[in-house]
C-alpha cells in the first residue's frame, strides 16, 4: 500500500533577489512498512523533502499525496488535521516539553486528540515499555540522558498510531552507543507495528539500518536502492 507519493516536486526559496532551487522535479513513492533513509550532503534537499512529506511546507509545484489525500489541495487547518492523525515526528533536538515528565510528554498528543483517560493510561504505559523507559516515566527531560530523551520522543511520535513517522537526523546529538540503541528501537517498532519510518541522515551508521536508501544531490534523486 502506498502511503506517500510525491510527483514532479519543486521547491524554490527566495531571499531578497536570490532564488534557490531546493528540489528539482522529484518523484518519490513510499510503501507502507518501509524503513527508508533520505541521504545526501548538506543542502541536497533531504530536509526540505522530509518537511513536504510531513505537510510542514508546501511545494512550489507538483503534488504531495499522503495516505490517499492530496496535501497540496488542503487548507492550512486541514493539513494540521492530517498531521495529527497520520504523521509522527522525531526531531534532532528531541523537542520535549521541559516541564513535563516522560509520561506527560508521551501523553500530550493523546490529550490533544481528546482520548479518554483510561485509554491514554494504557497507551502511554504500553509505549514506555516499548522503548524500555518504564522506570523513567516520572522523570523530566533534564533528568534523562540524550538517548533516553530521544526514546521518549520516539514513543511520543507513536502515541496516536500514525501511518508514517518522520525523523530528521534522529541520532545527530547522540553518542555512538545511544545512537545505536535509538536506531535499534526504531527498527524493532517498524517491524512489530508496521509503521512506516522515513528519516533524513548523513550518518553511515544510521544508513546501515535502512531497507531503502534514497540519495539526493542538488535537489534531485540520483539513486534509489532497496536492500
Amino acid at each position: 500500500m502506498e502511503v506517500a507519493k510525491l510527483t514532479n516536486i519543486t521547491r524554490n526559496f527566495k531571499v531578497g533577489e536570490v532564488e534557490t532551487r531546493a528540489l528539482r522535479g522529484v518523484d518519490l513513492s513510499i510503501q507502507s512498512g518501509e524503513f527508508t533513509a533520505l541521504v545526501g550532503p548538506s543542502g541536497s534537499g533531504k530536509t526540505t523533502l522530509l518537511q513536504l512529506i510531513g505537510c510542514l511546507d508546501q511545494p512550489t509545484s507538483g503534488t504531495v499525496v499522503i495516505n490517499g489525500q492530496d496535501a497540496t489541495k488542503l487548507t492550512r487547518n486541514q493539513r494540521a488535521d492530517l498531521r495529527k492523525v497520520t504523521l509522527g515526528f522525531i526531531f534532532q533536538f528531541f523537542a520535549l516539553i521541559p516541564t513535563l515528565t516522560a509520561y506527560e510528554n508521551i501523553e500530550m498528543p493523546l490529550l490533544l486528540n481528546r482520548q479518554k483517560d483510561s485509554e491514554r493510561k494504557v497507551r502511554v504505559n504500553e509505549l514506555l515499555k516499548a522503548v524500555s523507559l518504564e522506570d523513567r516515566a516520572h522523570h523530566r527531560p533534564d533528568q534523562l540522558s540524550g538517548g533516553q530523551q530521544q526514546r521518549v520522543a520516539i514513543a511520543r511520535a507513536l502515541a496516536t498510531n500514525p501511518v508514517i513517522i518522520l525523523a530528521d537526523e534522529p541520532t545527530a546529538n547522540l553518542d555512538t552507543e545511544n545512537g545505536k540503541q535509538v536506531m535499534e528501537i526504531m527498527q524493532k517498532l517498524n517491524k512489530e507495528t508496521g509503521v512506516t519510518f522515513i528519516f533524513a541522515t548523513h550518518d553511515p551508521r544510521v544508513i546501515s539500518y535502512a531497507n531503502r536508501v534514497v540519495t539526493l544531490e542538488d535537489g534531485m534523486i540520483t539513486k534509489d536502492a532497496s536492500r
